[in-house]
């Protein structure tokens, strides 16, 4: 198997401490004099004055009882520093080395940090190596290449991942209680973005033992990515009752983000961040409190947050793109294009370098645009060669910057999926709408908005559709909704958005007609008759004359036309058939 750290992990642990025992006290000289001077202490200054002459020496008497002292006294010693330091070692706590806190990363359902997944895939890696039988050693190292490929954004590793976990199913069989090893499959479905498959080794797994906490998060991810709010939800209640802490929030937090419940996400994500305390754990969580912040259209709080979440942990580079996107919005766009390019090197996701390439043309600086959109169809090209599915990213390319049609393509196979996600809805609607379909395309993009995600494009793209659709009312809300939402929520679609609310104007003044109450019933004229009386017959009413029916046109000859006035020779014509 391939070694996947390319540096050695174990110069990455940091060293263990070198254990010292207490330092043996200074002996007097054999045969010397307590009293003279090369048993006394060197550091301490000749007496003067009246304590400069010498005691008279000690009676014999006086001399046995400090003899017998210094015996009591020195096994009382001997005896506490054996007690203390057994064979000589030192009793303080071992500090845990890095592979020892991604194991309890991973015990606790936290993310690790890259230094420590590098320690932890190489301890392992050696381990199978001597061990090839070791089925949870293999699950673990499959589930660590899975993280690191995720967190790298480095998609080779999933190959390794997928080769790691079937060599534990091949030790120990899932339906003989490997099931950590099903888990780690479906976290590689959801990786790849195949989450049709990641629900089926994830409710594999639930059906065995509902109790293994460790697959309700792979759950969540995949029920998400579906579109399945219903099941999302039951999986995050049910993973909060099974491990309680920070993950548990944080996934809660997620939660209430997806459905548009703002202030409960905030909440939530707030006492995430609070209760954190290994600095990968602390990190996400201010990522987290840095993308609610940007999408509420605070760049200045979402900056904040991104450079706390950096500082708490630098290897987290989903941060720093954070960062470049609220930068943006406040027209540090220097700043912006220092950090895009970072993290395209460190992080190289095919949605950065789709933002990246479109901050670009916002600049009007096309040749920039035209390379980084060819470095996002190599990074498309990769992911594709390792069995990633990266079609929302490259649908959103085609319908605003290549080929409207093919993004409908690409779409329509997701939706076929089962990919029915609040983004591959928008995705698909703005899709047809580029394509020359606004009618279609209008159903998927209310479906996206009617998801409750506060979404400054999702709003976007549905009230261009409407107004497409001379739907203007809708349109000009949607659009009002977009900018309230996020003024700055992209470079290229945001001036886009004031231009077209703009274009609508004011709406009319009083309001639609509908508005106003419906009237009241009017009352009935039948009068009243007491119990068992017979109706009164009414007087018969001589019936009016049926009056003619209004003269309709002929049913041979065709109206005229409004468009064009009869000529002057029909006109006489017509004046000489009158009687």
């Amino acid at each position: 198997m391939d070694v996947m750290p390319q540096q050695d992990p174990e110069s990455r642990r940091p060293p263990e401490p070198s254990p010292e025992g207490p330092r043996p006290p200074h002996d007097a000289t054999p045969g010397a004099d307590p009293g003279t001077t090369p048993g006394a202490d060197p550091y301490v200054m000749p007496a003067e004055g009246a304590t400069a002459v010498p005691p008279p020496p000690p009676t014999l008497r006086t001399t046995l009882r400090r003899a017998a002292f210094g015996a009591v006294a020195a096994g009382v010693l001997l005896a506490g520093a054996l007690v203390a330091v057994p064979d000589g070692k030192d009793d303080r706590p071992k500090e845990p080395g890095p592979v020892e806190r991604a194991e309890a990363a991973a015990t606790a359902g936290s993310p690790a940090s890259l230094s420590d997944l590098t320690a932890l895939i190489g301890d392992r890696q050696k381990w199978v190596a001597s061990h090839p039988a070791d089925a949870p050693s293999w699950a673990t190292l499959g589930s660590a290449y899975v993280e690191w490929g995720r967190r790298s954004a480095d998609a080779a590793y999933f190959g390794r991942a997928e080769e790691a976990l079937k060599r534990s199913l091949e030790a120990q069989p899932g339906e003989r209680g490997n099931g950590e090893a099903w888990v780690g499959m479906a976290a590689l479905a959801n990786a790849r973005h195949d989450f049709l498959a990641a629900k089926r080794w994830g409710e594999t797994v639930r059906k065995q033992d509902p109790k293994t906490w460790s697959v309700y998060p792979v759950l969540i991810d995949a029920y998400t990515g579906l579109g399945d709010v219903k099941a999302a939800t039951e999986a995050t209640e049910k993973f909060g009752e099974l491990r309680k802490g920070v993950p548990a929030l944080a996934r809660t937090a997620d939660l209430y983000r997806g459905q548009g419940w703002r202030e409960d996400a905030l909440a939530t994500a707030r006492e995430a961040a609070d209760r954190a305390t290994a600095p990968a754990e602390k990190a996400e969580a201010l990522h987290r409190l840095g993308e609610l912040a940007w999408e509420r259209g605070e760049p200045e709080e979402a900056v904040a947050q991104f450079d706390a979440a950096l500082r708490t942990d630098s290897g987290h580079h989903a941060s720093l793109a954070g960062k470049a996107r609220a930068l943006v919005a406040l027209d540090r766009t220097d700043e912006a294009l220092a950090a895009y390019q970072s993290v395209i090197t460190k992080l190289p996701r095919p949605a950065y370098a789709l933002e990246l390439g479109e901050l670009y043309a916002s600049l009007e600086l096309d040749g920039d645009a035209r390379s980084q959109y060819g470095k996002l169809a190599e990074l498309l090209e990769q992911a594709k060669a390792a069995g990633v599915d990266e079609s929302v990213v490259q649908a959103r390319y085609e319908s605003d910057h290549g080929d409207p049609a093919v993004a409908v393509e690409l779409l329509r196979d997701q939706w076929k999926k089962q990919h029915r996600s609040a983004a591959v809805a928008d995705a698909l609607g703005w899709a047809l709408h580029r394509a020359g379909k606004s009618k279609e395309g209008l159903e998927y993009a209310r479906q996206a908005v009617d998801t409750g995600v506060r979404n400054a494009s999702y709003a976007y793209h549905l009230g261009v559709i409407e107004r497409e659709l001379a739907q203007y009312g809708p349109a000009r809300r949607h659009l009002e909704e977009a900018l309230r939402t996020n003024p700055a929520f992209s470079p290229l679609d945001a001036p886009k958005a004031r231009e077209a609310l703009e274009t609508l104007g004011e709406p009319p003044p009083g309001g639609p007609g509908d508005m106003q109450p419906p009237p009241p019933p009017a009352p009935s004229r039948e009068p009243k008759r007491e119990a068992g009386q017979e109706p009164k017959p009414e007087p018969k009413r001589e019936s009016p004359k049926p009056e003619a029916p209004a003269p309709g046109p002929s049913q041979s000859a065709p109206a005229p036309s409004k468009a064009a006035p009869s000529s002057p020779a029909a006109v006489e014509a017509d004046a000489s058939k009158s009687p």
